[in-house]
């Protein structure tokens, strides 16, 4: 142990002691010398003819026995019937001892916390090789905004009569292997939401060069859905679902949601939800391309995408006019444009919603502007719908 405050000897004085009465200084001399008394020189001397240099060092304070100490047998107890999820209180009133030595000797075993009794288990992180090989898709329920609320504006007027404007849905897809994500918020998190979002998802990582070959959801009953089913079947993929009550197996996409709601969702006092979907597109474009991403090793997602994908440097590429299938955003634009299309020409598990977009004329490059109306969702629509025009994405 170190030397207290007031000690009048170091090691290093100790050792001149015995040096200079080994060159022949008797005791007084040696003690006069170095400001100390006789008894200190002696006793430093003895030390050091008994155990050498050792001898030279401070000893501990600590007692040589301690009377008092709890006997291993109580301490025993103690364990035995915190472990039976007793409280501090209740094991002294037990046994008869004081409540503050139960606490002392519990913070020593570790156990001074209930949650010590349970530890989590350990987390077996894992990551695929290749973008596509798993895709986790989950859901996150979001209050709709109707004005900046009173913990922003401290204005409690007005707000007791005041309803709740409802809810909406952000459905997210992000790829185990790159974390590459993609969005969009629905009206709802029913299966035919759960079906069109998967389109919408499939169509956009199709876009960026990513062939997905396994999905993993949770069992919510969207999920669990036959017409969720037929869509998994229809693209050729595994579905794979998480085990009840173990949300840490679909870790990814729940990580993936509570950085979006810190840094989007939460992070601006909207005015809103038109609003807040808007400023969604802009920062999932930075978390793609350019956020760094402390799993990546300080890499955006779109860092592990390959190179040779043409659409690599844009999160948000436009559908390829004449193209077989081409997905249409339906979600976060800038200003709401809405064009009335027939139902026959889209997919039949679409033609239930009132498809609200914009579409491009690409000769001319305007815009058709209609009412605004109907359903925000992000489905699939065949393109192009006819000899002038196919879908584009909205909110450039």
């Amino acid at each position: 142990m170190d030397s207290h405050e007031n000690a009048r000897t170091t090691p290093h004085g100790r050792m001149l002691i015995v040096q200079r009465l080994a060159a022949g200084q008797p005791v007084g001399a040696v003690a006069a010398a170095l400001g100390l008394s006789a008894k200190t020189v002696r006793k430093w001397r003895d030390r050091f003819a008994a155990e050498g240099l050792p001898g030279l060092r401070d000893r501990s304070a600590r007692p040589l026995c301690s009377p008092r100490r709890l006997p291993p047998e109580r301490t025993a107890q103690i364990e035995a019937l915190r472990r039976q999820r007793r409280t501090g209180p209740a094991i002294a009133r037990q046994l008869g001892i004081p409540t503050s030595t139960v606490g002392l000797v519990l913070r020593r075993l570790g156990l001074n916390r209930l949650k010590a009794l349970d530890p989590k288990p350990e987390i077996i992180r894992y990551e695929r090789e290749h973008p596509g090989e798993l895709v986790h898709i989950d859901i996150k329920k979001l209050g709709r905004i109707d004005g900046i609320g009173h913990r922003i504006t401290g204005d409690r007027h007005g707000q007791s009569g005041k309803r709740g404007t409802g809810w909406e849905f952000l459905h997210v897809a992000i790829d185990d292997a790159s974390r590459l994500a993609f969005t969009a918020m629905m009206p709802d998190e029913k299966r035919e939401s759960a079906v069109a979002f998967l389109d919408a998802a499939m169509a956009w990582f199709k876009a960026h060069g990513v062939t997905v070959q396994r999905v993993m959801t949770d069992n919510g009953s969207a999920y669990r859905s036959t017409p969720f089913a037929k869509a998994i079947a229809a693209y050729g993929l595994q579905h794979k679902r998480t085990r009840p009550y173990t949300p840490r197996t679909n870790g990814k996409a729940e990580r993936f949601i509570q950085t979006s709601i810190r840094e989007w969702a939460y992070a601006t006092p909207f005015r809103s939800s038109d609003e807040r979907t808007r400023a969604m597109r802009p920062w999932l474009h930075d978390y793609n391309t350019a956020r760094p991403h402390s799993a990546l090793k300080g890499k955006p997602p779109l860092s592990r995408i390959n190179r040779d994908n043409v659409l690599g440097n844009d999160s948000y590429g436009g559908a390829k006019p004449g193209g077989d299938r081409a997905a249409l955003r339906l979600a976060g634009m800038r200003r709401p444009i809405a064009h009335e299309v027939d139902a026959s020409a889209l997919p039949g598990r679409l033609q239930r919603f009132c498809i609200r977009g914009c579409l491009e004329q690409p000769s001319l490059g305007h815009r058709f502007v209609g009412h605004r109306g109907g359903l925000l969702v992000a489905g699939l629509i065949p393109a192009p719908l006819n000899s002038d025009l196919c879908p584009v994405a909205c909110g450039d």
